[in-house]
């Protein structure tokens, strides 16, 4: 059973702000830890990762706030949902790639940039439903 009302929206934003830590996080990972130990396009991938998985992290905070607004709207639910898959498949398949150089992991890329794209388009019919 999902989450719904006021406590789905409290729950998508301070999933969407653990998210945006995490991303600072791996980015601050990556600018030090990893700059001396990966090629530079390798570099470029997780750069690349990061930057999509703070913006979209806050999607999903932006998805937690109008759900606030409009607790029982599945679209901006499924908003939220997809904007975080996008991180996962998108994201986490270039974190992956420039660790493991493991070329295969690209395929996961665009079902990521497809969930961003209907994530975000999903956030404007809910916005627009109200």
């Amino acid at each position: 059973m999902p989450v719904v009302g006021e406590a789905g929206g409290k729950a998508l934003l301070a999933f969407g702000a653990l998210l945006a830590a995490l991303a600072v996080a791996f980015g601050a990972f990556g600018a030090h830890a990893l700059r001396a130990r990966l090629a530079q396009d390798a570099l470029g991938l997780w750069q690349t990762a990061a930057q999509y998985h703070f913006w979209h992290a806050l999607g999903v905070i932006a998805a937690g706030l109008a759900l606030l607004h409009f607790p029982d709207s599945a679209w901006l639910r499924a908003a939220g949902a997809l904007l975080a898959l996008g991180i996962l498949f998108f994201s986490g398949s270039l974190y992956a790639l420039a660790l493991s150089g493991a070329r295969w992991l690209g395929v996961l890329t665009p079902i990521g940039g497809l969930a961003f794209i209907l994530g975000w388009l999903a956030l404007a019919v809910g916005a627009l439903r109200g």
